[in-house]
């Protein structure tokens, strides 16, 4: 009996698992606001019912599809990064792993964060606050990465560590956005000279 409940729990956490990373690639072409249960449904291919078992409003639907893109961004863009010996190294890593996850389209839309945070920027409430959170500390990352690398003397200690990180942020996003807008390969390779131009003054 025992293990029949564990294989049911297991089977629902892999069922909820495929639904939110199914709605995280689908916010990325339709929107956070556009997600519904009745869309997901159909996108999906299960019951209404079956969904409403996991979210009890559009608000839960939309905040777990956060989550779920964290997780996915942290498997593609960060966990590959995590044995690079310098902290040079890893910020370089961690920008073309943020390109090449672009490229690769593990998002259809491109950066699920670029798309939600252009989308809510207006919209006050908890779905905002959690895009606001994953995004500051994000640039954050990249400052303390880049205040990492003026330690260890390999970014010059002139540079401002908050407005490099901003820098590489804003050629990261244009990259990301020109590269949805156009389908152009080439939008992504400017992208990458930039931030490797940043990094070489």
């Amino acid at each position: 009996m025992a293990t029949a409940q564990r294989q049911r729990r297991s089977d629902g956490e892999r069922t909820y698992q495929a639904i939110v990373r199914a709605s995280a690639e689908l916010a990325t072409l339709e929107g956070l606001h556009g997600l519904s249960i009745a869309r997901l449904a159909d996108h999906v291919g299960i019951s209404k019912s079956g969904l409403y078992a996991h979210f009890r409003s559009k608000e839960e639907l939309q905040l777990a599809t956060i989550e779920a893109a964290g997780e996915i961004f942290d498997e593609e863009v960060v966990r590959p990064t995590e044995g690079e010996q310098t902290a040079r190294g890893t910020l370089e890593a961690l920008c073309e792993r943020f390109f090449s996850h672009v490229e690769r389209r593990v998002f259809p839309g491109g950066c699920f964060f670029a798309a939600a945070s252009a989308e809510v920027d207006t919209h006050k409430g908890r779905v905002r606050d959690r895009i606001s959170e994953f995004m500051l500390g994000w640039i954050d990352k990249l400052r303390d990465l880049v205040l990492a690398a003026q330690k260890e003397g390999t970014i010059s200690p002139l540079e401002d560590p908050t407005q490099l990180a901003y820098e590489l942020e804003a050629a990261m996003m244009l990259a990301n956005n020109l590269f949805v807008l156009t389908n152009d390969p080439a939008t992504l390779e400017r992208g990458r000279r930039a931030v490797r131009r940043l990094l070489a003054q």
